[in-house]
C-alpha cells in the first residue's frame, strides 16, 4: 500500500489553474506535517508550501498569492491535502512532490510521493 499518492498534474497555458491532490494513509496518534515540493530540470528541489498538523500554512515566496494549500482531515485513516495553483507561469513547470513528515507520538518517518508533472506553456 502506498502511503502517499499524488494526482492532478497536467499541462496548462500561462494564467491557467490546476489543483493537485495528495492522499496520505495515516495512523492514529501520529502527527502529520505535509508539504509540497517541486523540482524543475537542472534545478534543486524547492519547497512550495507546508501545512502543519496544527493547521499553520507557509508558502514559498515565488508562489505566495497564487497558490493555496488546504487539508481535509475528515477520514480517520487518510488525510488529503490540496494545492490550488492559480495564475500559473512557465516558471512553475516542474515535477511536484508531496512530502509527509510522520511524528508526534509515533516514531518519526518521512515519506515522499511519486510526483506529478505540471507543465505551463503556450
Amino acid at each position: 500500500q502506498e502511503h502517499v499518492v499524488e494526482s492532478g498534474g497536467g499541462s496548462v497555458q500561462p494564467g491557467g489553474s490546476l489543483r493537485l491532490s495528495c492522499a496520505v494513509s495515516i495512523y492514529l496518534n501520529c502527527r502529520y506535517d505535509i508539504a509540497w515540493y517541486r523540482q524543475a530540470p537542472g534545478k534543486e528541489r524547492e519547497v512550495v508550501s507546508v501545512i502543519e498538523s496544527d493547521g499553520e500554512i507557509r508558502y514559498g515566496d515565488s508562489v505566495k498569492g497564487r497558490f493555496t494549500m488546504s487539508r481535509d482531515n475528515a477520514k480517520t485513516t487518510e488525510i488529503t491535502t490540496y494545492l490550488q495553483m492559480n495564475s500559473l507561469e512557465p516558471e512553475d513547470t516542474a515535477m511536484y512532490y508531496c512530502k509527509v513528515d510522520e511524528g508526534g507520538e509515533c516514531r518519526r518517518k518521512i515519506y515522499w510521493g511519486q510526483g506529478t508533472q505540471v507543465t505551463v506553456s503556450s
